[in-house]
């Protein structure tokens, strides 16, 4: 009878397993972020108060579907839509670096607020959509 002079263990070393798992880990995260949707890019405004260093140009949408429009520290104007692109042209003219801040009721129709984003976009435009703080109980 032969005997064997090598025992085999039954255990396996999982170092190489871990490996491989970083390595994949490390792959997708970086290939995550190399991909981009195509989506409007929109600056979400954070929920504190805090404002803005740079110049605000506002656009209000109220529920009756009106638009009002104001650069800077001037009051809201009434406006139509169709001039609103121009509106935003020469504010941006004056302050290239402008932000527009997009007021919309919360009863307007998603439709209304994205031919505002249209327009930003069109024009390169930052957008911020303004938003209220939540109710606190």
């Amino acid at each position: 009878m032969l005997k064997r002079r090598n025992k085999v263990s039954p255990q396996f070393s999982m170092s190489s397993m871990t490996d491989i798992i970083f390595l994949l880990l490390i792959f997708f995260m970086i290939t995550s972020t190399m991909v981009s949707p195509n989506a409007i890019k929109v600056l979400l405004p954070q929920s504190s108060q805090q404002t803005s260093a740079k110049p605000l140009t506002r656009v209000i949408i109220d529920r009756d579907l009106n638009y009002y429009t104001a650069f800077g520290n001037d009051d809201e104007m009434p406006i139509v839509f169709e001039e609103l692109t121009d509106f935003l042209i020469d504010c941006s003219q004056k302050e290239p670096e402008m932000y527009v801040a997009l007021y919309a009721d919360e009863s307007v129709p998603y439709k209304e607020i994205v031919k505002v984003l249209n327009i930003a976009n069109e024009n390169q435009f930052k957008v911020v959509l303004a938003t209220r703080r939540p109710d606190r109980k």
